[in-house]
């Protein structure tokens, strides 16, 4: 058995799609394995593996943070699905592509959860691969008709907004109280400490932070996670990754005791989403989605003829 490099183009709805029918299929988050973090010279390797009935596979996936100044990406990597049965590889994928699809596709499933019906204005924090990942994403999703771009360099942003403004959207390059006026905020910045006044959010919004896999390091404040009601993909991972929840803890504003839905409960109804207060959702990343995926975007290419049933 053979396997062949294979593009990624799957939408982010039909993203969107495989992450939920992998939980509504019985999929429990807390139950995968987790991944090891390696440091290297040039930053940090990622290894994910995951499995279920069906399909195997593993992420390797590089962090390098001096590559953007090289007019390189920032995630490198590859992700190797294999047949689960026999574990012999199937196919190959670029990993930065199947990471800036997935990610925003677990933005984009918790949120349509979390967000208010009406939602339609998104503040935006960065104006990387992955902003314009969760733009598509969240569009999937939400009736957006709004966008405020925060980032730290004005080109990105204005480049980001322009992007935005052809879809259709009334999009401007703001500031971080812009989250005032928010719907939905979304977080996906290399930052490590908090992007604004968590004091600001009005109680009906939905935040998410991917940015971060790190226990030092956060992208919104004590206050925000306080005031919240708080979802993860997995509370095992998010104990052991989330800086954006560790750190609250460890200045005794939260617990670890305290309520912790994960990704699984939300998207089957088990989980309680209050309304009068803002709805907070860390995502670190987990292999499971990489495969589920994965797997879909094989199947794909399958059905349409680019490898064979004995590939």
């Amino acid at each position: 058995m053979t396997h062949a490099s294979l593009p990624i183009d799957l939408t982010p709805a039909q993203a969107v799609a495989a992450l939920e029918r992998a939980l509504l299929d019985g999929l429990d988050p807390e139950s995968c394995p987790p991944r090891s973090n390696i440091a290297v010279p040039a930053g940090e390797l990622l290894l994910m593996p995951a499995a279920d009935h069906r399909y195997a596979g593993v992420k390797i996936a590089g962090v390098a943070p001096a590559n953007p100044g090289r007019g390189l990406p920032r995630i490198t990597g590859s992700h190797l699905l294999l047949d689960g049965p026999t574990l012999q590889p199937l196919a190959l994928f670029d990993g930065a592509a199947l990471t800036a699809l997935r990610t925003p596709a677990v933005t984009a499933l918790a949120l349509r959860e979390l967000a208010v019906p009406e939602a339609e204005h998104l503040v935006l924090f960065g104006a990387g691969p992955q902003a314009y990942g969760h733009l598509d994403a969240l569009r999937a999703v939400r009736p957006l008709t709004r966008l405020t771009v925060v980032a730290r360099r004005s080109a990105p942003a204005e480049a980001f907004a322009a992007h935005a403004r052809a879809l259709g959207l009334a999009a401007t390059v703001g500031t971080p109280d812009a989250v005032a006026g928010a719907d939905l905020v979304v977080c996906c910045t290399t930052a490590r400490t908090p992007l604004f006044d968590g004091r600001l959010v009005s109680e009906h919004a939905a935040v998410a932070a991917v940015g971060s896999h790190e226990p030092t390091a956060r992208e919104v404040d004590t206050v925000l996670v306080a005031r919240s009601a708080r979802y993860v993909e997995a509370r095992a991972v998010a104990l052991r990754e989330a800086g954006d929840l560790l750190i609250p803890a460890r200045e005794g504003a939260i617990t670890t005791a305290d309520p912790l839905a994960n990704l699984s409960e939300l998207v089957t109804g088990r989980a309680v989403v209050p309304t009068g207060r803002p709805r907070f959702f860390k995502s670190v990343g987990m292999a499971w989605q990489d495969l589920a995926v994965a797997a879909v975007q094989y199947e794909a290419h399958r059905a349409r003829g680019k490898v064979s049933q004995s590939t």
